[in-house]
């Protein structure tokens, strides 16, 4: 096909699927789906439990030697070959598809629980302007808001919950339904310079606090004892991964939405340290503010310093009651929580819009009501009752345990093992991109980072089978756990057996692509005997 037709055909897939306009807008969208709500409350805790200041150097070296590569790997695939997750692993290797699917269906189970915690924190942002919860953030978040009782499956709705889930939802069907550029673009142009500029003001009305020092000093205090620790290697990896947006699908979709000519080493260096940067101003932030905690109490920051759940929606409400201007530290910190859990959802959901697209070859209205109707229903189904926050913990944990983990650790080891197509894939991503990948990172990403994910998934199982997750029922966590994890990716390479639509090219990368170098040898010139074909 001639480079005139080649292009024809590369314009006409873009004017179909969207495309973002610039490289600047790729990189606000790529940031926006990386920090989420768990660069806010899942790596001070993680970084203060595993050697405080000491915890930089594995991180460092998990993320250079990990993150970054495996980042690059999802963006050489997704912008190679110019699809979804399903179509790019289709165009890499036709048997290979399945592992699409499987990303897109753990995307999918992400969307529906991830909304719930949005919605949460939409309520606190106004909770925090009367201190609504009174003296006991606690018994205000279980009890009077979310209303939960025994670990049991009910249909009782709690309004409170529901309503903030709708309007979730709706604003992410309006983002979706607007396209690539003018919804998920130019989201995350808006919401990412604010979210910055809020989570700033925040980190600065912290320090400002009595006893903030105290805070960073637990923070950032060394013990370098620590570095001699598997588990402190382990969930210095584990962080990097499930912080990156890498390995299920996300990248992959965003990567294949940026033009031919962009430098994607570049961005995906630009990416990775965006995300760690903010990762650490969030760590300066919540650990100032739990200093201050500490102090009013009379107690060690280790005894008020928390992660997830009850970072957010207990320890920030009681520093929020007790802090001046506690208002206006509410608002920020809620109001960050919501700006980087929608950038996020959007990119988790966009995954799924991107394959029944490709598929099906649906408008971007249909695809998205197709998907986001079910989800959002789904999500008010399970996340809006009395038993939401029992089944979004344990669905929360297994999926990004035993789904987003395993499904990355498989895809590297497909790719660079049983594909051979590292030469490939860097040579793509070296036609434009600087600084050159070659050797150095064919074996990052197919020794160095599936030990790290093989480690983090083996010490992850070890606690699980030692002690059952959070005390919960069995039933609850063989059904939302391991079941579900079991499920995502038969229905995977299920859906993989469907038929494209007429007209799909599956057989390499698109007309128009920088093929790179296709072999690590030169061709034969005669023919092989019959015999040894």
């Amino acid at each position: 096909m001639s480079s005139t037709a080649g292009r024809a055909t590369e314009q006409a897939d873009e004017k179909r699927r969207g495309a973002f306009s610039s490289r600047r807008v790729f990189i606000l969208a790529a940031i926006g789906s990386a920090v989420g709500l768990g660069n806010i409350w899942r790596f001070p805790y993680v970084a203060y439990e595993n050697g405080g200041g000491a915890f930089v150097v594995p991180y460092l070296v998990a993320l250079l030697t990990a993150g970054i590569p495996f980042l690059l790997l999802d963006y050489a695939i997704g912008h190679r070959h110019r699809g979804s997750a399903p179509l790019s692993f289709a165009r890499l290797r036709r048997g290979t598809e399945g592992l699409g699917w499987w990303q897109v269906g753990i995307c999918f189970v992400i969307a529906v629980y991830y909304a719930a915690v949005i919605a949460w924190a939409v309520r606190y942002t106004f909770f925090s302007l009367d201190e609504s919860w009174g003296d006991d953030p606690e018994g205000f978040f279980f009890g009077e808001f979310l209303q939960a009782g025994d670990v049991e499956v009910t249909a009782d709705v709690v309004p409170g919950v529901l309503v903030p889930l709708v309007l979730v939802w709706v604003a992410v069907l309006v983002i979706m339904a607007l396209g690539v550029q003018r919804g998920i673009g130019a989201t995350s142009l808006i919401f990412i310079p604010v979210l910055v500029l809020a989570f700033a003001a925040l980190v600065v009305q912290a320090l400002l606090l009595p006893g903030a020092a105290g805070g960073l000093d637990a923070l950032f205090t060394p013990d370098w004892s620590a570095l001699a620790s598997a588990p402190v290697w382990a969930a210095a990896f584990g962080q990097i991964f499930f912080s990156l947006s890498i390995g299920f699908g996300i990248m992959i979709t965003y990567a294949s939405y940026v033009g031919r000519r962009e430098d994607m080493i570049g961005s995906g260096l630009v990416v990775g340290f965006s995300n760690s940067g903010f990762e650490l101003l969030a760590g300066i932030g919540v650990f100032a503010a739990l200093g201050f905690m500490a102090q009013a109490s009379g107690v060690a920051v280790g005894e008020v310093a928390s992660d997830g759940i009850g970072l957010a929606f207990i320890a920030f409400p009681t520093i929020i009651s007790e802090a001046p201007a506690g208002a206006l530290i509410g608002v920020l910190f809620f109001g960050s929580l919501v700006l980087a859990g929608i950038t996020s959802l959007v990119s988790v959901i966009e995954v799924v819009i991107s394959a029944v697209r490709d598929k099906l070859d649906t408008s971007r209205l249909t695809a998205t009501l197709a998907v986001g109707v079910p989800a959002a229903l789904l999500s008010l189904v399970l996340f809006s009752t009395t038993s939401g926050i029992y089944v979004l913990d344990v669905v929360d944990h297994f999926v990004n345990q035993y789904g987003i983990l395993v499904v990355a650790l498989v895809s590297m080891l497909v790719v660079s093992w049983a594909l051979r197509a590292l030469t490939g894939l860097g040579g793509h991503l070296n036609v434009h991109g600087r600084p050159r990948v070659g050797t150095g990172w064919r074996v990052l990403t197919s020794i160095v980072a599936p030990v790290g994910l093989a480690v983090v998934l083996v010490l992850a199982l070890q606690d699980d089978l030692e002690a059952p997750y959070g005390d919960y029922p069995g039933w609850l966590l063989l059904v939302c756990g391991w079941l579900l994890v079991v499920a995502l990716p038969v229905v995977g390479f299920l859906l993989a057996r469907l038929p494209w639509r007429a007209g799909t090219h599956l057989d390499g990368p698109p007309p128009g692509s920088d093929p790179g170098p296709r072999c690590t040898r030169p061709p034969r010139r005669t023919p092989l005997p019959t015999t040894t074909r």
